[in-house]
């Protein structure tokens, strides 16, 4: 048996000092201590010795055993440890690397825009209001004093469902509903987007912003709207910026009127996005139209109201000298890093 014993011994050696790797550390624990190894055949062996014998060989099966344990551990150990640094030298960071710029999200700038425009309206006594993008063409005309072979149709080109359903053309189309919902004071906003089947320039898209404004009460006259408008475009501009009023026709007011800005891309002077006239048109408004009144249930004999949509994306245009309208949707991030991310 002792000769057996210093066999595997010498064999044992051999083999681990050959070993290099964890794997082969692992296929040495098979080999010696495994349910095939020499270490459990010695086991069935030592049921042939004398009994008086037994203990003496016993422990010298149970000492190789615990030796080729402990020194296959301790190997183990220091294999695994010189992988682990042999992995970190090759995956060691240069730290005079500058660091990977982390970008912070931030708002689209129509969006922006929007959330001020809807902060300044609610200072003034304003609350918000939401309608349906997609809607029917009573909400979006007919209630809204246009028949349906009003020419005035023609003025919005309209992306049609089917006969009776649309995309909405302005954010007008919440005007109906609240009435129908709610007895005058009504002052309400009603921001979101729209869309009309126009040719894509500069200057026009397909889709863009509107923040509609609506004020019911008794008494409420034309100078009240050019009060509220003149104080609204002051305070989002931050000065008393130049504005013209001009004579319009819109089916839902009466009498109705334009607002134009004075261009800030051109100061005045001229250039493709005012089409040369030195002003920007921004907003249709007027007084609601006794008509609109009747349809919402309520009496025009005994109150009166203004209403005004304005378009955000023209008002962005004039605000930050941008020239070209299609740059809001094209997710340039050059374009889009330039504006306050608040």
């Amino acid at each position: 048996m002792k000769e057996n014993i210093a066999t595997v011994r010498r064999e044992f050696e051999t083999d681990i000092q050959q070993a290099k790797s964890v794997q082969a550390i692992e296929n040495l624990h098979v080999k010696y201590l495994g349910k095939k190894g020499p270490i459990q055949q010695m086991m069935k062996v030592l049921r042939e010795v004398t009994p008086e014998e037994r203990p003496e060989v016993g422990k010298w099966i149970n000492d190789l055993k615990v030796e080729f344990t402990n020194r296959l551990d301790s190997t183990l150990q220091t294999l695994l440890h010189q992988e682990e640094n042999a992995k970190l030298l090759e995956e060691k960071i240069d730290v005079t690397l500058p660091g990977r710029r982390r970008f912070i999200g931030r708002k689209h700038i129509l969006t922006h825009v929007m959330d001020e425009v809807i902060d300044i309206l609610i200072g003034m006594g304003f609350s918000v209001q939401y309608g349906p993008d997609i809607d029917s063409d009573y909400y979006n005309y007919e209630a809204l004093n246009f028949p349906p072979d009003h020419p005035a149709r023609d003025m919005q080109d309209t992306f049609y469902i089917n006969a009776n359903v649309l995309l909405r053309t302005h954010t007008s189309n919440i005007q109906a509903r609240v009435m129908e919902q709610n007895k005058p004071p009504i002052r309400i906003i009603a921001p979101g987007k729209v869309y009309r089947n126009e040719a894509i320039s500069a200057r026009s898209h397909v889709f863009f912003h509107q923040v509609e404004a609506l004020y019911i009460n008794k008494g409420v006259t034309f100078a009240d709207l050019l009060k509220a408008l003149d104080i609204f475009l002051n305070k989002l501009f931050g000065f008393e910026i130049e504005k013209r009023y001009r004579p319009s026709y819109f089916p839902f007011v009466e009498p109705g009127l334009e607002v134009d800005i004075r261009c800030l891309v051109c100061a005045g002077h001229g250039c493709p996005i005012c089409k040369h006239t030195g002003w920007l048109e921004v907003a249709g408004a007027g007084m609601v139209h006794p008509e609109v009144l009747k349809n919402g249930d309520i009496d025009p004999e005994e109150y009166s109201g203004y209403a005004w949509g304005l378009g955000i994306d023209r008002l962005v245009m004039i605000k930050y000298h941008i020239p070209d309208i299609r740059v809001f949707t094209q997710n340039d991030l050059r374009f889009l890093s330039q504006f306050p991310s608040a």
